[in-house]
Order: structure tokens, then sequence, then C-alpha cells
């Protein structure tokens, strides 16, 4: 089958604006991924395209990009995902929104990061470590409470598909609030209050408004709104 791409493309050192390139591919395989696609135009129309991917196998979650109008990674997104049983289909891509644009469909993730950051995404503990040496442990159930949220890959899928992200992004946004969650249920944890006073700031979880577009776009399938309102219920209940 062919392949009709509409890519949004923006290189700073030339262009004063974005603009879209559209390519064709012949030989298109329905099991081809949106990433296939795009290394075939880098490597056989035009070597300039850029864009960030890795491992390949939506391991890594570095190709987070939009397509046709949704989140998702291109690695893990197949032609045949994409809808349209003719001979040609069309597929439209472009950066995720809501962080800066650094060229083609590669995005600054600093502001992401720092919010990632902010959440102090890593064990806070007081207690001696255990004489053995060996890991801090805890029952399956105490696991169980916090396991969907330890599947993210900060790939930026949710929070770049937030509405309330785009409108303001001071906004801590849904992944941040996920890395959050993971050690707020974690019996081992003991930096709860901490992470509450950085959940319950202006700019905190309270800025959700329950749109779903994040557990939506999570390409680990976490249930990313879910997680939000528990640590909603956590700020207002005071505990866990």
């Amino acid at each position: 089958m062919q392949a009709k791409l509409r890519i949004r493309r923006f290189n700073p050192e030339t262009d004063k604006k974005p603009w879209w390139g559209e390519y064709t591919l012949n030989d298109v395989l329905r099991t081809d991924t949106v990433l296939d696609l795009l290394h075939r135009v880098k490597w056989e129309q035009d070597g300039t395209l850029t864009l960030r991917r890795s491992c390949a196998h939506g391991v890594c979650g570095s190709d987070a990009m939009r397509i046709n109008g949704a989140n998702a990674l291109a690695c893990k997104t197949l032609v045949k995902e994409l809808g349209g049983k003719g001979e040609t289909i069309k597929i439209q891509v472009e950066p995720i929104l809501g962080l800066p644009v650094e060229k083609d469909l590669i995005v600054d993730m600093e502001p992401f990061f720092d919010h990632y950051r902010s959440v102090m995404p890593f064990l806070i503990s007081d207690q001696p470590v255990p004489a053995d040496g060996r890991e801090r442990l805890q029952s399956p159930a105490d696991r169980e409470r916090f396991d969907d949220t330890t599947k993210c890959i900060l790939c930026a899928a949710c929070t770049t598909s937030c509405p309330s992200f785009w409108a303001d992004g001071r906004y801590v946004g849904p992944a941040a609030i996920v890395q959050a969650h993971r050690f707020i249920f974690d019996s081992r944890d003991e930096g709860f209050n901490d992470r509450l006073e950085v959940m319950a700031d202006t700019f905190g979880v309270w800025r959700c408004r329950t749109i779903f577009n994040c557990t939506n776009a999570c390409p680990r399938e976490i249930k990313v709104t879910e997680a939000i309102a528990e640590v909603k219920m956590a700020i207002t209940a005071g505990k866990v």
C-alpha cells in the first residue's frame, strides 16, 4: 500500500515559522510502524528530517509525538491502527504540544523533567539500611498498592496531551503526579508530607480537570486519571 505523510517541520536556523512537509512512500506494510515510515523518509527522501528515538520497542519513551491528532509512541503505532482500508493511507505527524520545539519533531524536554524532579522521585527514609545489605522489604499487598504507577517511562505523552498543561506550563502535569503517586503510596517511603505539599501547590494536582486525555495517551496503559484522583484524596484525607 501507499502512505502519504504530512510532517510538521521547523528548523530554527532557517525557518521563521513551522511548515508542512509532504512525502509519499510506496510498498508500505500495514504492520509497519510510524517510526518505520519516518525512518524511510529520513533515509530515502530527506535526510534533514529530525526526530528523537532510541530503543524502537516502546521501552525508552523517546519517540512520543502527535500522530493523526493524538499523542502516541511512533514505534508502537502500526499503520493498520490508523484506519483506512484502501491502497493509500494518510498520516499526519507533529511534535507533542506544550513544550518548546527545538527542531522538527524534537521538543525541549527540560521543562517536563523539571516538574518530574520537583516531586522528589526517589525513596526518602531515615531508617537504617538493612544490616544484611539487602533491599527494604514489603508485603506483596503493599507493593501492589502502587504497582501501576511504576510503569511510567517518562515519554511525556500524558502531560503534553493535557489542556491544563497547554494553558499554563507551570502545571506540574500528569507524569509528575504519577511519579509522586508511586512514592506517596510506597510503605517504605517517609516523604509523604513533603510530596503532598508539592501536590497541593497552586500548580499541583488541583489543576487537573479530569479530562482523561492523559489516560488515553499513555502507551503503558497506566490509569493516570485514577492515580491523580488518589493523590487528591490523600491530600484531603491527610493520610494514605
